[in-house]
């Protein structure tokens, strides 16, 4: 059974982050499919979901097609009982359902002015009082959370579940421009952050260059917090130690070089998302293990 998932660019569609991860990190295959946000194609691209208009969508294998992230949430959730999407206690599975509807509908002025984007951290954003208030609303949500769970860290509600999949672009924001929040809050954002899923979303997204950059600031900029710079960098031929991809199996063709060894892949795509992140990706750090 695989899911048909429809997305956006990358590092700036947190819905599309939404979608995929509750895919992703429930072990629920899908085929990802692009849709342009920023290439003028987004209206065409949709027409074959209509009347879904938005990104993510969600085609199940029976051809229905389900739009927004909530009802595919919930879709999911009733086709995969025993997936864990939500919290299996009955008050923390009601809280959780709580926490994703505000998210759906509310924070709009953390949204306007903070938009999500996973190439870097800003440096120096000052938010307004609106959205200053959307954060202690959002603290509230997550020690709320907290009490209903007993948990003091990690997951909001002990186990990873839909909650955490839908506060995660939050957290992109928050750790995105520095925004002032707890000790704890800013632990659980970075905890979201340096999931190997997210790292691999993110990675995913750094293959494509954007000019201009959507969502510019005019401020500097300084290296997510995350993964840490890469050191890994492109080369235009082998040999390289591997003759297979590590992730499809077939031949090689494009290549990096990573202290002082050259990896082959089976496409540029491979190559740059390792490129970016070479620590996110376990069959490639497996492979590097064994091989060398």
């Amino acid at each position: 059974m695989t899911y048909d998932l429809f997305i956006g660019d990358r590092l700036f569609s947190s819905w599309s982050m939404r979608g995929w991860l509750m895919l992703e990190k429930f072990g629920l295959p899908c085929t990802t499919h692009m849709i342009g946000l920023y290439s003028d194609t987004m209206a065409r691209d949709m027409q074959p979901l209509a009347p879904a208009r938005l990104v993510p969508a969600l085609r199940l294998p029976d051809g229905t097609v389900v739009g927004e992230s909530h009802a595919m949430a919930e879709t999911l959730a009733e086709r995969h009982p025993d997936a864990g999407l939500w919290p299996q206690d009955a008050a923390a599975r009601a809280t959780a359902r709580w926490l994703c509807a505000e998210m759906v509908a509310g924070f709009h002025a953390l949204r306007s002015a903070c938009p999500m984007q996973l190439k870097h951290r800003w440096k120096g954003f000052e938010p307004s009082g609106e959205t200053r208030a959307d954060l202690t609303r959002i603290e509230t949500l997550w020690a709320h959370a907290r009490k209903i769970s007993g948990t003091t860290s990690g997951p909001l509600f002990g186990r990873y579940s839909l909650a955490d999949v839908f506060y995660t672009p939050v957290a992109a924001r928050i750790i995105g421009y520095g925004l002032p929040v707890s000790v704890q809050s800013h632990d659980y954002c970075m905890e979201l952050l340096s999931d190997p899923a997210v790292r691999q979303w993110r990675a995913m997204g750094l293959t494509v260059d954007y000019d201009p950059f959507p969502y510019d600031q005019p401020l500097n900029a300084e290296p997510w917090p995350i993964g840490g710079a890469s050191t890994a960098r492109a080369v235009e031929a082998g040999p390289s130690v591997n003759d297979l991809c590590p992730y499809s199996g077939k031949p090689v063709t494009a290549f990096l070089e990573l202290d002082g060894n050259r990896w082959g892949f089976c496409n540029t795509f491979c190559r740059d998302k390792t490129l970016a992140d070479p620590g996110a990706w376990p069959k490639f750090t497996q492979m590097i293990r064994q091989a060398v």
